[in-house]
């Protein structure tokens, strides 16, 4: 049974809705990745942000040229002031969310073996460089201001 959500993401097959995907002009967001050229989804807190890009991740998913996921980053704000902490907890969610999504079982190996190997600064765009070198798709980091992030390879 579908009822009206009040927090977090909507689930459509479980809640009242309007698609998500119809909420932006889905042509022009995807000619914008074609471009490979960034965008910035902005909009007041709780308007629907999040599910879109989680539609949006969906719908790349399916197309079969891209493999997308939806990482929220918002752990790393925990520690503001411990650089590696922030940039390790972002390799862990994004690996984490490679191998739940996109069933990535190297990406965690590899965020713990390059971070272990590079200073901190460097050691995110070590780990995404060949996430997105290795796949034939295109790839691509999308971030909003909230820390939350696409990742398409």
């Amino acid at each position: 049974m579908r009822y009206f959500n009040t927090a977090g993401p909507v689930v459509p097959e479980d809640h009242y809705c309007l698609p998500p995907l119809t909420r932006f002009d889905l042509q022009e967001v995807m000619s914008l990745i074609e471009e490979k050229k960034y965008f910035v989804l902005h909009a007041p807190r709780q308007t629907g942000k999040t599910s879109c890009l989680l539609a949006l991740v969906k719908h790349l998913n399916k197309s079969g040229r891209y493999r997308a996921l939806y990482a929220n980053l918002e752990a790393a704000q925990v520690a503001p002031e411990d650089v590696a902490m922030g940039v390790r907890t972002i390799m862990d969610v994004i690996a984490y969310r490679a191998l739940l999504d996109l069933k990535d079982v190297d990406a965690e190996p590899l965020a713990h073996s390059v971070f272990a190997a590079s200073a901190p600064l460097a050691a995110l765009s070590r780990f995404l460089s060949p996430r997105s070198r290795a796949s034939s798709r295109n790839g691509a980091l999308k971030a909003r201001s909230r820390l939350s992030s696409c990742w398409t390879r």
